[in-house]
């Protein structure tokens, strides 16, 4: 590292640095919540609004998640401006030369811990920090802002990176410096699977209120317990992966709760990321403790209408083919896997149809249309869950776009 580069990280680090202070907050218990607990489910809050987190606390709850949409909801607010401030002052008056885009990734990065510090100095438990999108295909400046984001707070801090084929490789190398890793923007078993195969991040995750909703806007069912059948299905695929695997102990996230109904259901599973609204909704159910039962070993019947156009694409979503299996045992079995490249991973996919090669254009249609991707502008050779990721990827990006903008507006 240059010395230009080191004191912008020392100068950078120091910004973003807070000495953790104070003891846990004392918090009442809830039954449901407990309920959740004695199945074996660990309840995080999904939220980077401090208040609301405030308004929801339970004595079982144990992390907290941000993203890039929280971040912004947060920055938007204005309550991130003297901090936005600050840190442009300071980089100018350390005679520090950044482009703009770099200007924006290194006052962004100081949002992104002082948002997540202010939910560690108030529950002192663990929250997730999730990278900016425009790092998410490179390998090396994943690995760049993972590291810094770690050091930060290694305590508390747990690096959130996003599904690419530089994600999956950057993660792996996180790893094994036990940096810990919530491996984000999953949609089926396979992407799952293969994760926790590949890099072992601490935590993978299926957006499961999307996956009910890709359905319901395409009109091809009530889209009921869509995302709960993947979720389950892949939470029966990585106890079989920690089971068969040695060095597998991936966690599952369901995340994308919509609704405390969701949250019942959903009891028995690894992790639930739940919003302060659906949250609150479970709390208030009233639903008895002896109704919250764990699923994940029933047969899931999905409302998909078997006669719809669409119907056939949504099964790649919960199955783990042989076929896909056998691809993973050659990649993890790959001498050249260590030093291997995105592009390279995603050509090695190509025979399972993981990674489409979605062009500049293709991928402002995905944004420009939202975070549910219309599925008939896209044929069936783009699997299902690789276009969802991309969409989930590109709302980020339009969100994190608009924090960005705000920061660009201290620069003038």
């Amino acid at each position: 590292m240059d010395t230009v580069s080191r004191k912008l990280e020392e100068v950078m680090h120091g910004l973003a640095f807070e000495k953790i202070e104070g003891e846990s907050p004392h918090s009442e218990s809830d039954p449901l919540l407990a309920r959740l607990k004695a199945l074996g489910t660990e309840v995080w809050v999904d939220t980077g609004e401090l208040e609301k987190a405030q308004e929801i606390w339970k004595d079982e709850l144990t992390a907290l998640t941000t993203n890039n949409t929280l971040a912004n909801q947060v920055v938007q607010s204005g309550i991130m401006d003297k901090v936005i401030e600050d840190t442009i002052h300071k980089i100018r008056q350390e005679g520090l030369e950044l482009s703009e885009e770099e200007m924006i990734l290194e006052v962004g990065f100081v949002i992104n811990c002082k948002i997540a510090l202010r939910l560690v100095q108030a529950f002192k438990v663990k929250v997730s920090v999730e990278l900016h999108p425009a790092v998410s295909r490179s390998i090396e400046r994943t690995l760049h802002f993972g590291r810094r984001y770690y050091k930060v707070c290694p305590e508390y801090f747990t690096v959130k990176v996003p599904l690419t084929p530089e994600g999956y490789l950057a993660v792996r190398t996180l790893r094994q410096e036990i940096i810990p890793i919530n491996f984000t923007l999953g949609f089926s078993v396979r992407q799952n699977y293969l994760a926790a195969r590949l890099a072992n991040p601490d935590f993978v995750n299926v957006f499961l209120g999307r996956l009910n909703q890709v359905v319901i806007d395409h009109k091809a069912g009530t889209g009921e317990l869509v995302g709960e059948k993947v979720t389950l299905a892949t939470q029966r695929a990585l106890k079989s992966a920690r089971d068969n695997h040695k060095g597998v102990s991936s966690r599952l996230i369901a995340a994308s709760i919509r609704n405390g109904e969701q949250v019942a259901f959903l009891a028995g599973l690894d992790v639930l990321t739940i919003p302060p609204k659906a949250m609150k909704e479970f709390q208030e159910s009233g639903k008895p403790d002896e109704q919250v039962v764990s699923h994940i070993d029933d047969n899931i019947e999905p409302g998909i209408d078997p006669q719809h156009d669409l119907a056939k694409r949504f099964p790649e979503l919960w199955e783990l083919s042989d076929e896909f299996e056998n691809f993973v045992n050659a990649l993890v079995s790959n001498p050249q896997l260590d030093s291997m490249q995105g592009d390279e991973l995603a050509r090695i996919s190509s025979g399972v149809n993981l990674f489409h090669p979605f062009s500049d254009d293709d991928l402002k249609k995905i944004q420009d249309h939202g975070k549910i991707p219309n599925l008939s502008e896209w044929p069936e050779s783009v699997a299902l869950d690789d276009l969802m990721t991309q969409s989930a990827l590109q709302s980020f990006t339009k969100d994190q776009n608009a924090l960005d903008e705000r920061i660009r507006s201290f620069l003038k």
